[in-house]
């Protein structure tokens, strides 16, 4: 990093402070409340989309949130199961190692975020500091930056408040799930309060050898300096460890039909087979209130990400019948990821010719080093295992160094955002950024050149909004987002020359506030083009790429989220995805892509959960997912069929503690929640039929 970005970035850092110094700060005292929602499944309010507080009906885009009630009614565990109420994505077995998400058809690896910071480490979240998810759907560049054809998803994590909260959760099921958690909240002083939550897990799984350890621990304290400025720290700690599991191979055109439970690896696994990673984050959030029209926010946030992955794999099936045989692969893999990010925010009010205006100025720069050392080797044909009836070996061998090299990404970017009101009835949003995007590769191995690149991009956005009534909501917007060759993964020779793609979405939709603002219902019909995809030209070693393809997504989503009578909340949504690939020279083998149907996304999708309070503390509830087929990769030849699973809830709340059981997947479906765009031998079962009991004690 140069001596010119350092001095800029330690600049944006401490401006706000700088201009703090100008103003006279009170004296220092506590808010009286912390800022909260309801307990319910609707959420009326989102910072994710726009970064300022404002009603989701004003905001022309599709942004679906799940509650932290949500969550918890459902016993949801993890970040997969929180977005299988979020209509339009689906799953990617993210290599057994992380979690790995598509929205509206788009692999949206890189567009994960926590309190609007990128949190694009390759690793498994826990929920035990998240208090609600947001996704943001479509281009989201204006905010964002890079990536986001899809979407993107925004953790929500939770914070000191000045209410005291001592919680204690215990949770066990099936399959030998043992997990721990606390949540402790603690006023210090009239300006201060502590928060801290943590988890610890020790479980087994339904897959053979599987297994989760892991623990997290997230302090946070909150400051209010003055009467108009508040100082907010949080630190993160997690480490997970974790069969790297891949799945079951394909035979013909479907997952082999063998028990859920196989497993195609090491006979070892827990020694051979196993992802650890460790990620260590830190943010510290300074606000000030100049006055009734100006305020700024800066957001400054580091991480660490270290990972230890061995895997074995199925590469293909060889062989038919009770002769068919598994060849496997072997991989090693080690990365460090550091990186930081700074956010500079003023917002402003502002009248203009009978017009108000909520504006957004932001500066955002960053930096990230990831130092990587991969290792393959196709095993050879003494390690094949059996498909239906596997007598596995310790597969902890040699493997030769495939790449090794530390890849730089610096960001450096300037964005704008008016909400404007020009009537009651008449609202638009607006907004641009400027991003410069710097990526190179410095590599170890004398085979692989060292690369650089620069990109200079600008993402506008523009939405306008017909609220006729109180309760109703229509809007038509514009977005666009941009893909650099090396946004996530390889940044390698053959792409580094080739400019970025670009993805535009045109949507048309309508929010409602219903039964007197107790429920949302929220529609979007919609078209995503992605453009200039990078293609492989058929027949050449190395492969050439040629920026000529072209994918598209046209959709319907529909939610609907609320009280929709006293005691019973719903949560519901449904998709309607055509994803198409409408372009490309490429060819798998001797398949063409053109014409194919994106991977792993589902032409059709459903979701519903119904809990009902009984009275005396006791609610029932339950609810259902569909997915329709899916194909697992690009070729359209391997498809994961479609399923419903049903799961319910019995709960029983109490003064000083709550009991939770859930049931998932009642009717024991045996079903394929996701797969491996690039293989399609690397599928994974849904879990059967599983119970949980979960007691949280409050003292």
């Amino acid at each position: 990093m140069t001596p010119r970005r350092i001095a800029v970035a330690v600049a944006t850092a401490f401006l706000p402070l700088a201009a703090l110094a100008d103003s006279e700060l009170a004296t220092v005292h506590v808010e009286a409340s912390a800022e909260s929602e309801p307990a319910t499944y609707q959420a009326v309010v989102s910072t994710t989309a726009t970064k300022i507080k404002a009603p989701l009906r004003d905001v022309p885009q599709t942004v679906n949130v799940v509650t932290e009630r949500l969550i918890e009614d459902q016993g949801a565990r993890s970040v997969q199961d929180v977005l299988k109420n979020v209509p339009g994505v689906s799953f990617n077995n993210g290599d057994g190692q992380r979690d790995q998400f598509v929205i509206r058809g788009f692999a949206a690896l890189g567009d994960l975020f926590v309190d609007g910071i990128r949190d694009d480490a390759l690793y498994y979240r826990d929920l035990s500091n998240t208090e609600r998810v947001e996704v943001v759907k479509g281009p989201a560049a204006v905010l964002y930056g890079r990536g986001s054809s899809g979407g993107v998803i925004n953790r929500v994590t939770k914070k000191p408040t000045a209410t005291a909260r001592r919680e204690i959760e215990l949770v066990g099921g099936s399959y030998d799930q043992k997990r721990g958690a606390l949540d402790i909240n603690q006023p210090l002083s009239d300006s201060a309060s502590f928060r801290v939550t943590g988890a610890l897990e020790d479980s087994g799984s339904f897959r053979n050898q599987g297994f989760v350890e892991r623990e997290a621990l997230s302090p946070s304290l909150a400051f209010k300096l003055g009467a108009d400025t508040k100082l907010l720290l949080q630190a993160e700690y997690l480490k997970d460890r974790r069969v790297t599991d891949m799945g079951i191979p394909a035979v013909g055109d479907r997952p082999a039909d063998v028990s859920v439970k196989t497993y195609y690896g090491s006979s070892n696994a827990r020694d051979d087979d196993y992802s650890q990673s460790t990620v260590k984050s830190g943010r510290a959030t300074l606000e000030h209130k100049f006055n009734e029209n100006w305020s700024l926010r800066n957001l400054f946030g580091t991480y660490r990400y270290e990972l230890d992955r061995h895997n074995t794999n199925p590469r293909d099936v060889v062989g038919s019948g009770a002769n068919a045989q598994v060849r496997l692969n072997r991989g090693d893999s080690r990365r460090q990821d550091d990186g930081w990010f700074n956010q500079f925010e003023l917002t402003q009010n502002a009248t203009t010719g009978g017009i108000k205006h909520q504006l957004l100025y932001g500066l955002e720069l960053g930096e990230q080093k990831k130092d990587l050392v991969n290792r393959f080797l196709n095993l050879p044909a003494s390690f094949n295992v059996s498909l239906y009836n596997p007598v596995l070996k310790r597969t902890n061998v040699n493997t030769p160094e495939i790449a090794s090299n530390l890849a730089t990404m610096k960001v450096a970017s300037a964005y704008v955002q008016d909400l404007l009101t020009f009537s009651p009835q008449w609202k638009a949003l607006l907004g641009v950024r400027y991003d410069e995007f710097e990526q190179s590769v410095d590599s170890r191995l004398a085979s692989q050149p060292d690369l650089r690149r620069v990109d200079r991009e600008w993402s506008p956005r523009a939405g306008v909004v017909f609220q006729p009534a109180d309760w109703q909501s229509y809007y038509l917007s514009y977005s666009r987002s941009f893909q650099p060759s090396g946004e996530t993964l390889a940044f390698a020779a053959n792409n580094a020359d080739i400019a970025p793609e670009e993805t535009r979405n045109v949507e048309i939709g309508t929010k409602l506030d219903l039964l007197d603002g107790r429920v949302s219902f929220t529609g979007a019909l919609f078209e995503l083009k992605r453009t200039d995809v990078k293609s492989a030209v058929p027949g050449t070693n190395p492969t050439q790429l040629l920026p000529v393809g072209e994918q598209r997504t046209r959709g319907v989503e529909l939610t609907l989220a609320g009280e929709i009578a006293k005691g019973w909340q719903l949560s519901a949504g449904y998709a309607y995805l055509d994803a198409v690939i409408t372009k490309s020279i490429a060819k798998s083998g001797t398949i063409p892509l053109q014409g194919k149907q994106a991977a792993l996304t589902p032409e059709h999708s459903a979701n519903v959960w119904l809990m009902h309070e009984l009275g005396g503390g006791f609610s029932l509830g339950g609810g259902a997912n569909y997915a329709s087929k899916r194909y697992v990769g690009t070729t359209n030849t391997v498809s994961l069929g479609s399923y419903v699973t049903y799961d319910a809830a019995l709960l029983y709340k109490a003064k000083s503690y709550d009991l939770a059981l859930n049931l998932k997947n009642l009717g024991d479906k045996k079903y394929f929640v996701s797969g491996h765009d690039s293989s399609d031998h690397l599928n994974v079962p849904g879990a059967p039929r599983s119970a949980e009991l979960t007691a949280r004690l409050r003292f």
